[in-house]
């Protein structure tokens, strides 16, 4: 799938909701570049990031945003329940 960006963000700063505390995140799993972020399933990175102290269901909803050049909250909006779907199939669903 071809990038939703004009111009190819160069940090993980530059996605779409995201600003350095993502980059601090991101840095705890492993995840410097945004090619490396791209390279994870959204639900899968959630999965690795679940366990932090602050990571919540507006987490998924900006990773998946940040993916694909959309607001958190329009994911939250329009996705939500596919995203909580998704999460409840893996075991990760808020209770």
């Amino acid at each position: 799938m071809a990038s939703p960006y004009t111009k190819p963000p160069k940090r993980l700063r530059d996605l779409n909701g995201f600003g350095p505390k993502s980059e601090e995140i991101f840095a705890k799993v492993n995840i410097h570049t945004v090619e490396e972020f791209m390279a994870y399933d959204p639900y899968e990175l959630y999965a690795l990031l679940k366990p932090m102290k602050g990571i919540g269901l507006n987490s998924i909803y900006a990773i998946i945003g940040a993916r694909e050049n959309l607001s958190w909250l329009e994911v939250a909006q329009t996705r939500k329940m596919e995203v909580l779907m998704r999460l409840d199939d893996m075991g990760l669903a808020p209770k």
